[in-house]
């Protein structure tokens, strides 16, 4: 049995995207523009919070699903691909977060 990845959501939103149609929730949030979807995001990402402070298990899950969900999509509407998000994770690997951190720090 072959798991469910984040690659497989990405693809299923990049499908329900292209086909159109009023009765998917994807093309509903895309057609509201990247602004109203990154506030989709931010309500999951507290929502996300709320369960981890809850010490909500099963709460948690759900909402980590739908904070990745609600990532997606709102990458989808900016054309940001999840091979992109992978990549700059990719660079990153081999540099401890502390020294990554204070980089993007002397960057700015």
């Amino acid at each position: 049995m072959t798991r469910f990845t984040i690659h497989d959501l990405a693809a299923t939103i990049d499908a329900r995207a292209a086909a159109g149609g009023e009765a998917s929730y994807t093309v509903k949030l895309l057609g509201k523009g990247a602004e109203h979807c990154a506030k989709k995001l931010g309500e999951e990402a507290v929502e996300t919070v709320i369960a981890a402070v809850e010490d909500d298990r099963d709460h948690l899950i759900a909402e980590s699903a739908d904070l990745l969900f609600h990532l997606l999509v709102l990458l989808k509407s900016r054309g940001v691909r999840l091979e992109e998000v992978e990549g700059a994770l990719e660079q990153r690997t081999g540099t401890s977060g502390l020294e990554e951190k204070a980089a993007r720090k002397r960057d700015t």
